[in-house]
């Protein structure tokens, strides 16, 4: 069958061969922040907790895995997201096939990194007297004034930055939200979906594409008699009189009219694979390669930062290095003055802490004016898997230290760094964070890992990055994104090759001290983890 789909850019008219391509006659004023109340009310929906569509984290199809809560996968050296976010608004009516064709996008743009938004999880919490109103059924759930438009906004443009976001869980049974609220991770493509995303003009301008899901009223009906009476326990009367009461209504004043403001209008939803494939191909047109280059070529001339703290090159400093590059040295000896390195150089590290005067009375009943850390908290941070292996160095010398862990893998097939896995303590924005990485060549996945941080509110200024050994190149890419952040290692090689091995180096870290192999063109930042 021949799909109609409303498209207004110019790229998309050359499909006319094989789709009926119609242009809508919407003219470029947006709707009003917030469309006007109606009287009417609407019975309280039966859910228990909004669906954000940010989770699962997972998607697999036939050809990948879509980690559909994930980071984007590059930085550039200005540790900024390389290229905005594109945005994807999804409008349409109750039970139109929104969240369908959301997931049909998602799949047949075969992109490892996007984030599946929901109005749902933006409802706003009701005063005393709205509870009692929603309590008769005569609040109206389908009305503008129902979603917190603000902090959809604020949470999409934070998204479209790259940014971290927190997304509330929206309780339908108590109409609040619960204490804990979700993490989500900015994306390549962003697809945010709801019966009201086109109707405040705020959100209309972080939008890229908007697509309307038309679906025949009827059909949305059985859909919705289905859904409310297996799902929600609701009877058919009730079903019945909420759509004509309230649903019906609502579709026809507010969502509706707001298709003239679509670039594209998908007839019969998710079932419309035609049109799902030109919508795919647009967003492929749309979306830049970002490939990894160079980052600080015309840096690397220049004096090492002063941000940098190199340890103090001493004879035991020097022949514990000796020992560890030399690749005849056994398993064994590699990781005994690995340790030793590593315990020196969280010592080192330590110093850059802030601290302040604390005087104490000796067992002699003296005075002895010393110095006391002068800071809420101290975390650990490790890049896994190889600065994983820092973490008892310093665990000895910080009591009851806490611990966070972020996993980042280079793409084999682009290069690029990619983050698939963090887990970090609670209230980490409020800590002195010591970021643990045992090389440093490019600096890609450290700045990644920086970037992260700063999404959780750490300052910049409290993040201490050490690794044991860093090529110029990494010393130049982290101090010229985060000039705040201090730098601490043990010694500092002058070139990375063409696989971005760290020269002369000290080979693989990660495999040299768990004793596996890896392929001859990995480099040293890259880890060989299992896929979480």
């Amino acid at each position: 069958s021949v799909c109609q789909v409303f498209f207004h850019t110019a790229e998309m008219k050359r499909c006319r061969s094989s789709v009926s391509l119609f242009f809508s006659g919407g003219g470029e004023g947006s709707l009003d922040r917030l469309l006007t109340s109606i009287s009417s009310g609407l019975s309280p929906r039966k859910r228990t907790t909004s669906q954000c569509k940010s989770e699962p984290p997972l998607l697999r199809t036939s050809k990948r895995t879509i980690y559909t809560a994930g980071r984007p996968p590059w930085y550039n050296e200005h540790g900024t997201q390389s290229k905005e976010a594109f945005v994807i608004g999804l409008c349409g009516g109750s039970a139109s096939g929104k969240t369908t064709v959301a997931r049909k996008i998602i799949e047949a743009l075969d992109v490892p990194w996007v984030v599946l938004l929901s109005m749902d999880s933006f409802y706003k919490v009701l005063t005393p007297e709205q509870q009692v109103t929603a309590a008769s059924n005569d609040y109206n759930f389908d009305h503008p004034d129902a979603f917190d438009f603000g902090l959809l906004a604020h949470t999409l443009r934070k998204l479209k930055l790259g940014k971290s976001v927190k997304i509330p869980v929206y309780d339908f049974t108590t109409h609040g939200r619960q204490k804990d609220w979700k993490t989500v991770y900015g994306a390549s493509v962003i697809i945010f979906e709801g019966i009201m995303a086109f109707a405040d003009k705020e959100l209309l301008q972080l939008l890229d594409m908007k697509i309307f899901v038309e679906t025949d009223s009827d059909i949305r009906l059985v859909r919705r008699l289905q859904r409310d009476i297996t799902e929600r326990g609701r009877d058919i009367e009730g079903v019945i009189k909420q759509y004509n009461k309230f649903v019906k209504p609502a579709f026809e004043q507010y969502i509706e009219p707001t298709m003239r403001l679509a670039d594209i209008v998908v007839p019969r939803g998710g079932g419309n694979m035609v049109a799902i494939d030109l919508i795919v191909q647009h967003v492929h047109s749309q979306l830049e390669e970002v490939r990894v280059s160079p980052l600080i070529s015309p840096y690397t001339a220049q004096p090492l930062p002063q941000t940098l703290s190199v340890l103090e090159s001493t004879p035991q400093v020097r022949g514990m290095h000796t020992i560890i590059r030399n690749k005849e040295t056994s398993r064994d000896e590699f990781i005994f003055y690995s340790k030793r390195l590593m315990r020196l150089l969280i010592e080192r590290a330590l110093s850059f802490l802030p601290s302040e005067s604390h005087i104490v009375q000796t067992p002699q009943g003296e005075d002895y004016e010393g110095r006391t850390f002068h800071g809420k908290r101290i975390t650990g941070v490790s890049i896994l898997r190889a600065g994983e292996t820092m973490e008892p160095a310093l665990r000895a010398v910080c009591k009851d230290v806490r611990i966070g862990k972020i996993l980042i893998q280079t793409n084999q097939d682009t290069g690029e760094p990619e983050l698939h896995y963090l887990r970090l303590p609670k209230d980490i924005g409020e800590d002195h964070v010591i970021l643990m990485d045992c090389t440093v060549s490019t600096g890609a996945a450290a700045m990644m890992a920086v970037r992260v941080l700063l999404d959780h509110d750490v300052q910049e200024e409290k993040i201490l990055l050490v690794s044991l050994l860093m090529a110029e190149m990494g010393v130049h890419s982290v101090a010229y994104a985060f000039p705040q952040v201090q730098i601490i290692t043990t010694a500092v090689d002058k070139k990375v090759n063409d696989l971005f091995h760290i020269i002369p180096g000290i080979g693989n870290f990660g495999d040299r001290y768990f004793g596996t192999d890896a392929p001859p063109e990995w480099s040293d930042e890259e880890m060989d983890e299992p896929s979480y």
